[in-house]
């Protein structure tokens, strides 16, 4: 009985190195490239139910009112680790439910020329 299960999974670039630099995010990938997201487009882009709203189980999306953002809002504090394919900033202002996946960070990053 073969009991082996093979899978092609896509391949995900992972960064080797995360560092904010002043106002930006440098990343630099496992392919050897390098990008910069700047701090206030990252939070902008904030991914948690919170600041983009959920999905119910019809299908309607569910947005809360409008969050305000001061600049403590765009201070990077802390950027954690989540498991093997992301990352949660912490931002000045307290928030931290915003989890960025590599293929996120890789989306919004701008590469160097």
């Amino acid at each position: 009985m073969d009991v082996s299960c093979s899978r092609n999974y896509p391949v995900v670039m992972r960064p080797v190195d995360i560092q904010p630099i002043g106002d930006e995010l440098a990343l630099k990938w496992d392919d050897g490239s390098e990008g910069f997201i700047p701090l206030e487009k990252l939070r902008r882009a904030c991914p948690c139910a919170g600041c983009k709203g959920e999905v119910d189980i019809m299908g309607n999306l569910h947005i809360g009112p409008e969050i305000k953002l001061a600049p403590a809002s765009f201070q990077l504090r802390r950027l954690d680790w989540v498991g093997t394919y992301g990352v949660k900033p912490v931002w000045g202002d307290g928030h931290a439910s915003g989890i960025f996946s590599f293929e996120i960070l890789r989306a919004l990053a701008e590469p160097v020329a």
